[in-house]
């Protein structure tokens, strides 16, 4: 029997495994306090208790880690990596996105829908194996799995594939990783361009922050004290203050700007010093 294991970071920098459908490991985090599930839960700290809480209800809810997982959803917040990415594919201004779905691996996607149900309400996936009913279900819905077999995570190979398929406007999501810069120098044609969105960056040294600002496009805040580091000494544009989102580039700006329109919000302009009240008691 093939095993059934998959490793998420989640609520900071937490390692949970989930196998079979139950959660078999929870780690641990500095990170006791998340704004957003403070303002959505009321809860004041992130402890063991709530972790496999909210992990079940994922599990329960949408079907996470398993087979009865759902790859289709509607927003789930005002704003969010899979919101932009979904408003910008209905616009057209991008035709494929290559993200990472539990169960299947690095996948190529071209439903803003699927876009959204795959990275909606996943944290940062470490590792997983597959699950053919997830693996099928994607591609009735005319996505392309990189390896069916294996469930590899591989956001490089991913975009060769994008490439190889003829996209030309192709957005990648990715975890914090040196492979971020070989995917902004992967040479491709001028009529193509590669646009990169980071998320779930608690953790990130201040090397790795200034590298995701120098290749990125839009890097999401989570309970990154480099970030919010990074984002006081340069000033990048951003949207929203409990869980702030960085523009690393003019294209970036665009794209979130297209999201703010389309939920009829007044483009930010948000100055800096940022209000930090409502941060993280302990950024990480």
């Amino acid at each position: 029997m093939v095993q059934d294991k998959h490793i998420i970071e989640t609520l900071g920098k937490v390692r949970v495994v989930i196998e079979n459908g139950e959660i078999t490991e929870v780690g641990e985090s500095d990170m006791k306090y998340c704004p957003m599930f403070h303002a959505m839960h009321k809860i004041d700290e992130l402890n063991e208790e709530f972790i496999r809480k909210n992990i079940n209800f994922r599990i329960r809810d949408f079907g996470m880690c398993t087979a009865q997982r759902v790859i289709e959803m509607d927003d789930l917040v005002t704003v969010g990596i899979s919101e932009i990415l979904k408003t910008n594919m209905e616009n057209g201004n991008i035709d494929c996105v290559v993200g990472a779905c539990d169960g299947a691996g690095t996948v190529i996607m071209t439903n803003p829908r699927v876009v959204q149900g795959v990275g909606g309400r996943v944290s940062g996936l470490v590792s997983t194996t597959p699950i053919p009913e997830v693996i099928e279900k994607l591609q009735q819905k005319d996505s392309i799995v990189l390896d069916p077999e294996t469930a590899e995570l591989n956001q490089l190979e991913g975009l060769k594939i994008a490439l190889d398929k003829g996209y030309k406007d192709i957005a990648v999501t990715i975890l914090p990783s040196p492979m971020i810069e070989e995917i902004r120098n992967y040479p491709v044609d001028e009529d193509v361009n590669v646009y990169i969105f980071v998320a779930h960056t608690t953790g990130a040294s201040p090397e790795e922050v200034e590298m995701l600002f120098e290749n990125a496009d839009i890097v999401t805040a989570c309970a990154s004290k480099a970030i919010s580091e990074y984002a006081d000494a340069n000033k990048p544009y951003y949207y929203g203050v409990k869980v702030p989102i960085f523009c690393a580039s003019d294209d970036g700006r665009r794209f979130l700007d297209v999201r703010l329109e389309h939920i009829g919000k007044p483009l930010t302009t948000n100055v800096y010093p940022r209000d930090k009240s409502d941060a993280p008691h302990k950024l990480l």
